[in-house]
């Protein structure tokens, strides 16, 4: 269970994340933007490397849950963009779950923080696939394209749009400007 501290200290890495990379998360740091002392830090966690995989693993549990929890529409097109609006309405309240998974500097840090960043990815795959494939065998989304490529192709879209909004400091209205590409991405699978 991610207590309420643990929540604030994942809201402060994503902070320094932001500003100075994976090279400006350090325990020191971490406890000078919260007000701590070290100590304080390390009663919750023993690392960085701790903190970002408690962050993944927490956001990886957190979108199976919700996800899961959504009603099964219907309509592949408005299930696919119910999905993507629920990732952007989470991401817009915790942007720092935005720099945990979409950095590149994390990627190289350790074998098990890419292996926490597979498992997201890998929760995301597990509810889109039914999607699409249901989209493809009610002739809605092209079947010229795999299943497993389409996904492939709404997921690279969906990543250059979060560091699309990571660049831009978290400034826009991301529900709004990320759901755009999804949109237009529908335009392109749907059968025409």
């Amino acid at each position: 269970m991610i207590t309420a501290r643990q929540k604030e200290i994942f809201a402060a890495s994503g902070k320094l994340l932001t500003q100075s990379g994976i090279n400006g998360l350090t325990i020191k740091n971490l406890a000078a933007e919260m007000g701590f002392t070290e100590g304080a830090v390390y009663r919750h966690f023993k690392s960085k490397e701790e903190i970002i995989l408690l962050m993944l693993e927490y956001l990886a549990e957190n979108m199976d849950e919700r996800l899961s929890a959504m009603p099964k529409e219907p309509d592949p097109e408005r299930h696919l963009l119910n999905l993507f609006e629920n990732q952007l309405n989470f991401f817009s309240q915790n942007p720092h779950f935005v720099v945990a998974v979409f950095s590149d500097g994390l990627m190289k840090t350790s074998d098990k923080v890419n292996a926490a960043i597979l498992k997201v990815m890998t929760v995301k795959m597990k509810h889109l696939f039914p999607v699409i494939f249901s989209g493809q065998q009610k002739g809605v989304f092209t079947t010229a394209i795999s299943s497993e490529e389409l996904i492939h192709i709404i997921m690279g879209s969906f990543r250059l749009q979060m560091f699309r909004w990571r660049a831009l400091g978290f400034r826009d209205d991301i529900k709004e400007s990320g759901i755009k590409p999804i949109q237009s991405l529908l335009k392109i699978i749907k059968n025409h």
